[in-house]
């Protein structure tokens, strides 16, 4: 089974500094029919006004990743990390046991455009880490793949490891190229599509837009102009 999520139907909150999208509910926007998806809790799409950002706030029993698509963006947390996240990396923080973290806009004339993820864990009680890798290198021209594997239970291929059985691949596919993706049975899947326009069977799916799939042995996608995508294979 294929559910389209479309972009413009996600719940939406303009604070000024912040622009968002939620495409499953969050905060002030609730929609029961979009509590999330599998162990997938949270996808929402942010916009930071330059030099703006969220001030020190607590976490526990979460695995949030961060995935920049435009801009950077400056981290700073009680585990003593302090880095600064760019397009090409992916950040992890398993909050378990609890953690405090800030995140903001450094670069003062440029809008930081970007992905927050919440994956809820396996259990509670993990003590907090943090990880932060480059995929570019994964992705670059020349290197035979266009789908690079960034975050899993295990860590392996380099990906950063996390508390949940979740396997998160960014795909970078060039206009006309074609790809399938099996799934494990009993498995589901949730495709986000970040830049471009891809089609899966009969959808076609703009940036933003978004793919639920259950009960399927595959999916073939088909790429109909250069296009950036995050898919995820769920318990």
């Amino acid at each position: 089974m294929l559910t389209v999520r479309r972009s413009k139907e996600r719940g939406a909150a303009n604070h000024g500094w912040l622009d968002s999208r939620h495409t499953f509910s969050f905060a002030d926007y609730y929609d029961p029919r979009h509590m999330g998806f599998r162990a997938l809790r949270v996808i929402n799409e942010d916009f930071i006004a330059g030099g703006a950002g969220f001030p020190t706030h607590p976490h526990r029993d979460m695995e949030i990743v961060t995935y920049v698509i435009e801009g950077a963006l400056a981290h700073k947390d009680t585990l003593g990390n302090a880095t600064t996240i760019k397009p090409g990396e992916v950040q992890h923080m398993s909050a378990g046991t609890g953690i405090q973290h800030s995140e903001f806009n450094p670069l003062p004339d440029t809008t930081c455009h970007l992905l927050q993820i919440w994956i809820l864990p396996e259990a509670s009680g993990f003590k907090p880490r943090y990880g932060q890798i480059s995929f570019e290198e994964k992705l670059a021209p020349g290197s035979g793949t266009t789908l690079a594997l960034v975050a899993s239970r295990d860590g392996r291929e380099g990906s950063v490891p996390m508390h949940q059985d979740v396997d998160i691949r960014v795909g970078k596919p060039r206009q006309g190229d074609t790809q399938v993706f099996p799934f494990r049975k009993g498995r589901h899947g949730w495709l986000q599509v970040v830049k471009g326009n891809v089609a899966v069977g009969d959808h076609v799916l703009e940036a933003g837009d978004a793919l639920a799939v259950s009960d399927e042995a595959s999916v073939s996608l088909s790429a109909r102009t250069d296009a950036e995508f995050l898919l995820f294979d769920l318990p």
